[in-house]
């Protein structure tokens, strides 16, 4: 088989009815996937959504935009998708940019975003997906790790992108913005371009993706995938959702993060349905949100469990949800009144699934689990991944109910979806591969029946709302603070979040704790840090525990912290971000 064969056999399993029929079939298939031979080359722009989609449903819509707030739509079929992404590619090569050149892209959910991956995958070029998130400082970080060649920005994002290069001395070979900025190309240059475009010959291991993402005891790791390891590794990700060709899906994540890619592009676009993005330019609106699903007859929706949550909050009685098919969730387990909730009033069961940036869809409820889901449970392997529970000595756990280490087995063959490297980093490819296992950080449990269970992280790294926060970063940031002598960064239980970043600071000689002391430190961490990773409780406290060597022992924080959060107990010197309503000016 190649691998356009796959694509199509997924999209004809994805529409069978019987869920039995369709489990059997998807186990044949990924068995058949995860032994095969790769080819030389492999574009997925060229050979899957040019090769099938726009040949066989060039007519069908492939984006549909939707401002919520304004009500300003715009569709794009497969074929209007291409010519837009080939514009964009063949600017980019005018201005020099060639295979494995840097394409660094800090845009919203506007069309752009969509067109930019698929250039730059046409081309071989390594897109860099930037959170509108980042400070100048974080993009100074990005900027001096990986210099970029391009930058695809919007006009929010050109000041900031401009501060941060100048301040490293990087001159990227052309700058192109969605507006008009002094020294940027305007994006409506690119659509002068001609609309089609040579796809570059990559090989299945080139690199076409670069993530950056937090780390437990440095700044960001850069996770590379391939040509294929996200095109075709997200083929487990749209068969755990269950998305079908003319589907309209939706998913509520947004650009610059891995999920976006999982969810609004490759997911999808695999196997030839409608990607709903619904734009909001400011704090998310549960009503005009959930109005958007009902009006547009969104037929499978992926939300994070911070939207779930606010989503039960709502009326949802205004809404009639009758093309709404699946329902599926990623992040952490929700509780079971959120699942009784939603399904109440969709009739569709929230379907929990798990992966991370360095993979895709890996364990999770595929559409034959409904009617057996276990809440709490975020469901079972998937055939595309060797998945085992591993002890701390490195031994594989068989009985059930027992704690241990999400690791997926490389001996037997090594999933397609799993990340290649992290770039330029081998101490940190030798801690997450060990033996004939990729280590992905996070512990679980898994039951007799073979449903699996999170726990949490098994490093430091904190898991807070839909973001992965690693403490250096934040503790960096507190120490260039002039009264802050030491640092440590831990998460802190949240009914709301599951985690809070929480800081426990020790003062320099002649400050004291005050709340003053307190919300400076909060407003100085404003200003460095991206919005999420912001402390929202800082302790001020003589102390922390350390090991023998001087490492600070997180692990003892947090499980103080879990002990202080049962009993209700607060800190002398604990202040709250949430009680300074200075800080939301």
């Amino acid at each position: 088989m190649t691998l356009q064969s796959y694509f199509k056999e997924i999209m004809n399993i994805n529409r069978m009815e019987d869920n039995e029929q369709k489990a059997e079939a998807s186990r044949s298939l990924f068995t058949k996937l995860n032994h095969a031979p790769m080819p030389d080359r492999f574009n997925w722009s060229e050979e899957i959504f040019e090769g099938i989609h726009v040949k066989e449903r060039g007519g069908q819509a492939a984006l549909l935009w939707v401002n919520i707030d304004t009500g300003e739509e715009r569709r794009y079929t497969y074929s209007e998708f291409a010519d837009k992404g080939n514009q964009l590619l063949n600017f980019l090569r005018k201005h020099g940019i060639r295979k494995g050149g840097s394409v660094y892209m800090m845009i919203p959910a506007f069309p752009e975003i969509w067109f930019g991956s698929f250039a730059t995958i046409k081309g071989g070029m390594v897109s860099v997906p930037t959170a509108m998130t980042m400070t100048v400082r974080e993009l100074e970080y990005r900027f001096k790790t990986f210099a970029p060649q391009a930058v695809l920005a919007d006009k929010d994002s050109a000041p900031l992108i401009d501060e941060a290069l100048n301040n490293v001395g990087a001159t990227p070979k052309v700058k192109i913005i969605i507006g008009e900025r002094e020294g940027w190309k305007s994006y409506n240059e690119v659509e002068k371009e001609s609309k089609t475009a040579e796809a570059e010959k990559t090989k299945p291991g080139d690199i076409t993706l670069c993530f950056f993402t937090s780390g437990t005891t440095g700044m960001a790791k850069r996770v590379a995938h391939t040509a294929v390891s996200y095109p075709v590794g997200h083929l487990s990700t749209a068969n755990i959702i269950g998305i079908k060709p003319g589907d309209i899906h939706n998913n509520l994540s947004q650009p610059g993060w891995a999920k976006w890619a999982w969810s609004c592009l490759f997911a999808p676009l695999d196997v030839g349905a409608t990607t709903a993005g619904f734009y909001y330019p400011a704090r998310l609106d549960v009503e005009k949100y959930l109005g958007a699903l009902d009006r547009y007859k969104v037929n499978t929706f992926c939300a994070p469990p911070t939207a779930w949550r606010a989503f039960i909050l709502a009326d949802l009685g205004k809404f009639k949800f009758e093309a709404l098919r699946e329902s599926v969730s990623a992040g952490e387990p929700l509780n079971p009144e959120i699942i009784h909730t939603w399904q109440r009033f969709t009739g569709t069961q929230i379907r929990d699934y798990y992966g991370q940036t360095e993979s895709t869809g890996m364990i999770g409820n595929p559409p034959w689990n409904k009617g057996k889901i276990v809440p709490g449970s975020f469901g079972q392997p998937h055939f595309l991944y060797d998945i085992a529970l591993v002890d701390d000595e490195g031994q594989e756990i068989t009985k059930p109910d027992e704690v241990g280490h999400i690791a997926v087995r490389l001996d037997r063959w090594r999933a397609i979806g799993l990340f290649t490297e992290y770039m330029e980093s081998p101490e940190l490819m030798k801690g997450a591969f060990r033996g004939n296992y990729y280590y992905t950080g996070d512990r679980a449990s898994f039951n007799d029946k073979g449903y699996w269970w999170f726990v949490g992280r098994a490093d430091d790294v904190i898991k807070s709302s839909d973001y992965r926060v690693g403490p250096f970063e934040v503790e960096s940031a507190l120490l260039e603070h002039a009264a802050v002598a030491e640092a440590a960064v831990v998460g802190s239980p949240d009914p709301k979040r599951w985690q809070l970043v929480k800081a426990f600071v020790i003062l320099k000689p002649g400050y004291e704790p005050s709340p003053d002391l307190a919300c400076d430190i909060f407003k100085h961490c404003m200003k460095v840090l991206a919005k999420f990773k912001i402390p929202r409780i800082i302790e001020f406290v003589p102390e922390v525990p350390k090991t023998l060597s001087g490492k600070i022992r997180r692990v003892e924080l947090r499980q103080n912290e879990i002990t202080k959060k049962e009993k209700g107990e607060r800190g002398q010197h604990e202040y709250f971000f949430q009680d300074f309503p200075q800080l939301k000016s």
